[in-house]
Parts: C-alpha cells; sequence; structure tokens
C-alpha cells in the first residue's frame, strides 16, 4: 500500500514538474535557438538579446517569393492585429529573409509596407550569407531551406514558430493555410 502511494505520489510530481517546465504549452518542443545578430529592414542590429524576455512568433520568408510568402505575410499580419486586440503585451514578430542577397532592408522595408506591417515590434531579417541562414533555419528551427543552383525561388517550409522569453522554440504551426490563430494566441497567453 505505502509503495503504491508512493509510486502515484511520484507520478503525480513528475507530471506536474513535466508541465511547469512547458509553460502550460501542450508538446512544446523546447528548442533552443543560439544567439544570432542579423540586420533589420531599419539596417539596424537586431539579434536574440534583443528578444530576452518577451515572446516571439518568427517565419522564413522572401520578398520575390511566387507562391506561399505572400499568403504567410498576410497570416502574420492578421495575428499581429489579433494580439494587439487581445492586448497582449512583450510580444514580438520575426521573419527571417530567405533570399538574403536579394533582400536588402530597403528591400525587407518596402515589402513590410506592401503589407501593412506594423513594424515597431515585427522585425524583418537579413544580413547574413546564403549558407548561414540555410544552417541557421536547419541547426535550430529543423526547417529546410535551400537556394538551388539555378532559378531564383527558394525551398523553404511555411511554418510559424512560437518562441518563449528565454529563446526557447515552443511550438510550430501551420503558416500557409488553416492556421490557428485560436491556438497560437492561448499558447501566447500561456506563457505570459
Amino acid at each position: 500500500m505505502k509503495f503504491r502511494i508512493f509510486t502515484i505520489i511520484s507520478i503525480l510530481t513528475i507530471l506536474v514538474l513535466s508541465a511547469c517546465a512547458q509553460k502550460g504549452i501542450k508538446d512544446a518542443k523546447n528548442w533552443e535557438i543560439a544567439d544570432f545578430t542579423f540586420t533589420d529592414q531599419n539596417n539596424n542590429s537586431f539579434g536574440l538579446a534583443d528578444l530576452k524576455g518577451k515572446i516571439w512568433v518568427a517565419d522564413f520568408i522572401f520578398t520575390n517569393c511566387e507562391d506561399v510568402c505572400m499568403p504567410m505575410t498576410a497570416n502574420m499580419v492578421k495575428l499581429q492585429q489579433m494580439v494587439k486586440d487581445k492586448e497582449l503585451k512583450n510580444v514580438e514578430f520575426v521573419s527571417f529573409s530567405v533570399d538574403p542577397a536579394v533582400d536588402t532592408p530597403e528591400v525587407l522595408t518596402a515589402y513590410a509596407k506592401q503589407y501593412n506591417a506594423d513594424t515597431t515590434n515585427w522585425h524583418f531579417l537579413t544580413g547574413f550569407k546564403q549558407v548561414e541562414i540555410e544552417k541557421f533555419g536547419m541547426d535550430y528551427f529543423k526547417t529546410i531551406i535551400k537556394k538551388p543552383q539555378t532559378g531564383d525561388q527558394v525551398i523553404h517550409q511555411t511554418y510559424f514558430y512560437l518562441i518563449d522569453q528565454e529563446g526557447k522554440i515552443m511550438k510550430v504551426y501551420p503558416g500557409l493555410a488553416d492556421i490557428p490563430f485560436d491556438e497560437i494566441l492561448k499558447d501566447i497567453k500561456a506563457l505570459q
């Protein structure tokens, strides 16, 4: 009997501790992102240190994308507005360019304006080599980024990533279609 009670208490303790570690996020990934400093659309240095203590949502896009990036960016604009409407504080948005040779700060600024993105808390990042963003995406976001030898369309996946205040990827969502906006908002609240 004592062993059974001890076992039950042990299991409950493990469940409570694992739930705390996930900060209320079901199936949290807890993928840690290494420190980075890139260049934003204002031609300023911007990196992980600037996001410390903030919740952020990230994606990978490029400005001359012919298919998926346009709806992804429109979906991110919608999410940004929903976060404002729900008055969720300390939430940032980050879009990493997967075509840094083309996506200069000036090009990213024009792109952000085209979508009416609020750049007070949305940073479009460039300032790295192609090989660097490909490795960065794979190493930390577990995502494929590849610029073919011919053509100008970069291969990349279409996810939104929720990152906590410590720079850990907590969850991955579809960013192209069937966006679970309510789930993302709920998960942001859970991190706050």
